[in-house]
């Protein structure tokens, strides 16, 4: 796995072996960076369910401000810190061991992280047909409308197997989706704030 463009191209990054995470080709990411890199410049970006931060690097080798990431598994954690080191971005980027489920995306306190521009949510393939109204990752998802945490007209990127049915918060809209085989990269823009709406776990978010 390495880093396909920009002031960290070709640098390679450690990858947690076996089915725990699921790391992006180069090949779309390619494809994906291609439609998506002039909005990346000085954007505060967001990369939840991590891995070893294959997306959220490449979008700071990309111009990115910041980068977020957020991940639960230990291993997966703690290779994403050494590439953070390795790479000598550790003062641009927030490795936080979190469950991403309950968490409150605030960066641990430290506003000068968000509100972000854009947001990587790349969960396991088998939680996406849990990805309904009032579910755990719908409301996940409906947190970051919020304007505390993300900016007008945020890029929401959502990876899924292909043809999934799921169903996302009204906020986001989709603009564009990006097929490579059996994987759908959906594209989506916010439209308006959630900041209204009440969300009834709110009390067990994670700081």
């Amino acid at each position: 796995m390495r880093i396909v463009a920009g002031e960290l191209k070709r640098r390679k990054l450690l990858v947690n072996p076996g089915a725990t995470t699921r790391p992006i080709t180069d090949r779309a990411k390619v494809m994906l960076f291609d439609y998506i890199r002039d909005f990346m410049p000085d954007q505060r970006v967001l990369d939840v369910f991590s891995g070893t931060g294959s997306l959220g690097f490449e979008a700071l080798s990309r111009g990115a401000k910041s980068v977020v990431f957020c991940e639960q598994d230990h291993r997966a954690h703690s290779l994403l810190v050494q590439n953070a080191t390795h790479l000598g971005v550790s003062e641009r980027t927030l490795c936080w061991r979190t469950n991403c489920l309950r968490c409150s995306f605030k960066a641990q306190g430290q506003e000068a992280w968000y509100p972000y521009g854009v947001i990587f949510f790349d969960p396991p393939y088998e939680m996406i047909k849990d990805l309904k109204v009032g579910s755990p990752l719908f409301k996940s998802l409906a947190r970051l409308t919020r304007d505390e945490l993300s900016i007008a007209n945020t890029l929401l990127v959502l990876r899924t197997p292909t043809e999934s049915l799921f169903h996302v918060p009204d906020a986001w809209q989709t603009e564009r989706v990006i097929t490579m085989g059996s994987m759908d990269m959906h594209l989506l823009r916010k439209q308006h704030s959630s900041s209204q709406e009440p969300l009834d776990d709110e009390e067990q978010l994670v700081d």
